[in-house]
């Protein structure tokens, strides 16, 4: 069949287009759902022949050869590897092929320095060779490739795998956190005074933001077993914990009617717990940079997470609302506002909603 739709055969490549259209259809609404989105994509389809032109290239210039069943090869056992599949025999592509003509079509749109592959580490391999061809065959650019390889989630009835019988799939498991949430929201009274719409946006953006802050806050490369019900307590190391401290800090801005353009001055003393948490928002720029420069979303997530814990300990320990001055009260509305400002921008960096209240 793929002899068929690389021929162009009409009554394979419309069966392949309908095809497409249900998945594409059916990833949208996946990636709607989590609040993903894409500027740009690459269909293999139209890199496919890119592909063949490089190989083209490499067999032109000695990087690749042919076997006798005319399939096309490169010997990478010098570099502690083996011989990889280029190109069947027929003519037809492989993975390779598409990923040197996506590499060859990104670089060619954009000029990139750098150039980020996320994909599972059972890919480890497939990319090391990429890398490695594109660089023999003379790609300036393939030093700036990297891949991004992250470990395999384990859930308690099984591994979250694309193409095992173990399949997880993702919209299921989606609405189980939402459901999960709104079961945790109302056991807990978090919801009085909302209309049944805003309900059913807190439980989404509390679902959502308790499976993507369980799966990021892990270092990418580790393997992790994922439990919806631990993802969603408000008390653990969680994105709704999180969440509950951004909407708890509103809600006392909104108490006292606090504006940031009401002056600030320091106090004459301030406390352990004030100095503890000024001093740790005071690292928010440095931890961003070295979160991106190490490609950890995890650094991001785990200190959000010490953020939200200090001002916890700030709020239980000092009084803000009833301070005795309204120098210190000043002050520590100020110092509120701050908290909620980094949690709020350190977690839409990571993609997920903080509600303004609860």
């Amino acid at each position: 069949m793929l002899q068929h739709w690389e021929a162009g055969d009409q009554q394979v490549i419309e069966l392949w287009s309908t095809m497409n259209g249900w998945v594409y259809s059916g990833f949208e609404k996946t990636y709607n759902q989590l609040g993903v989105d894409f500027d740009k994509y690459y269909y293999e389809s139209n890199t496919y022949l890119l592909g063949k032109d490089i190989i083209q290239e490499g067999l032109d210039s000695g990087v690749f050869f042919k076997k006798e069943d005319n399939s096309v090869w490169i010997d990478l056992t010098d570099e502690g590897l083996d011989q990889k599949l280029v190109l069947r025999g027929d003519g037809t592509s492989v993975y390779i092929t598409q990923d040197l003509g996506t590499a060859q079509l990104k670089y060619d749109e954009f000029h990139m320095n750098e150039s980020i592959y996320v994909v599972g580490n059972e890919q480890d391999y497939h990319f090391k060779v990429l890398f490695l061809i594109l660089k023999k065959l003379g790609k300036s650019w393939a030093s700036g490739l990297f891949h991004l390889s992250y470990g395999m989630v384990d859930l308690p009835s099984g591994k979250m795998k694309s193409r095992e019988g173990t399949v997880v799939d993702a919209d299921d498991l989606m609405s189980e956190m939402v459901e999960t949430a709104k079961e945790r929201t109302e056991e807990l009274g978090k919801t009085e005074g909302f209309s049944e719409t805003e309900k059913a946006e807190l439980y989404n953006t509390i679902g959502m933001g308790a499976l993507k802050y369980f799966l990021l806050k892990v270092d990418p490369k580790k393997r992790l077993l994922f439990d919806p019900n631990e993802s969603v307590d408000f008390q653990g190391h969680t994105g709704p914990f999180i969440q509950y401290t951004h909407a708890r800090i509103k809600s006392v801005l909104n108490k006292a009617g606090f504006s940031e353009a009401t002056p600030v001055t320091k106090p004459a003393s301030i406390s352990s717990y004030e100095r503890d948490l000024i001093q740790v928002l005071g690292n928010f720029p440095v931890v961003i940079e070295a979160s991106a420069k190490e490609f950890s979303p995890a650094q991001l997530a785990n200190y959000i997470y010490d953020v939200a814990k200090l001002y916890n300990k700030f709020y239980h320990e000092e009084s803000i609302l009833k301070a005795e001055e309204e120098e210190v009260k000043n002050f520590r509305l100020h110092l509120s506002a701050t908290a909620a400002r980094v949690i709020s921008k350190g977690m839409n960096l990571l993609g997920i909603q903080v509600p303004e209240r609860m």
